[in-house]
């Protein structure tokens, strides 16, 4: 087990992570909405990684897991801001980021961010936008009437919370409506039975993007969290094949 270390971000703030050292480029796990990094693919990741001696960084964003902060005072550029954080200040070299569905919008803006660095991307049901197309217009008005909505998990966990602050900050930092200039390669993987994140959103993703190295891959019986044993070992088959591309 990794120790976990602490980075200190501004004021009385500190954001949990454990960083595995090994070949680079250093992969970078970016969990969802609500996750942390003690998810199964990022511990199935980071199990990889230290068998292959590959480095590795996971941790949580501000107000999440074992990271400092109040959960509902966060947004989406702040949780940006804690990734570019990790890039700068944790890891060095080159990173190739793996973004699960809130992770994989994440993982596009911090591309967007920090391009010199970024040497490739795997999403994972990525989910960029969704502040616009997730929700009803009932649920918008409600989240700007109220300041926030609570929905029913799926998995039978906590209530999922949508602050006024978080949706309006997901609305500054939409990509979808033209040409994202990344240039690195990008992988997606999404579920065809997925629910959550209806699977054409990838299809988007990769007309969007500018690279001309990006594909899609798409498991037709796959849910949205994509975490079973054969899920997991297609993530890690793309992930090999990536940085051994690389």
């Amino acid at each position: 087990m990794i120790d976990t270390c602490y980075l200190e971000i501004g004021e009385a703030l500190r954001l949990a992570y454990r960083h595995r050292t090994g070949r680079g480029p250093t992969l970078i796990f970016l969990p969802g909405y609500m996750s942390d990094m003690e998810g199964s693919k990022a511990s199935a990741l980071d199990s990889w990684a230290e068998r292959e001696g590959r480095a590795m960084l996971r941790f949580d964003y501000s107000g999440c897991g074992m990271s400092d902060g109040d959960f509902e005072k966060q947004t989406l550029a702040g949780w940006r801001a804690d990734v570019l954080a990790m890039i700068d200040e944790v890891v060095e070299g080159p990173v190739v980021l793996v973004g699960s569905s809130m992770g994989g919008w994440l993982m596009l803006l911090a591309a967007l961010a920090r391009p010199q660095r970024v040497a490739g991307l795997v999403g994972i049901a990525a989910a960029p936008d969704f502040t616009s197309w997730g929700f009803t217009a009932e649920q918008k008005m409600a989240i700007l009437q109220n300041g926030r909505i609570e929905e029913e998990s799926p998995y039978g966990e906590a209530l999922y919370v949508t602050t006024r602050a978080f949706w309006e900050s997901g609305e500054t930092l939409r990509l979808l409506h033209s040409e994202i200039p990344i240039d690195c390669p990008v992988r997606l993987l999404h579920g065809q039975a997925d629910t959550d994140v209806p699977w054409m959103w990838s299809l988007e993703i990769m007309k969007q993007v500018r690279s001309a190295d990006v594909q899609g891959i798409f498991v037709k019986d796959g849910n949205h969290r994509l975490s079973r044993d054969g899920d997991i070992a297609l993530l890690l088959a793309t992930v090999n094949g990536l940085l051994e591309a690389l």
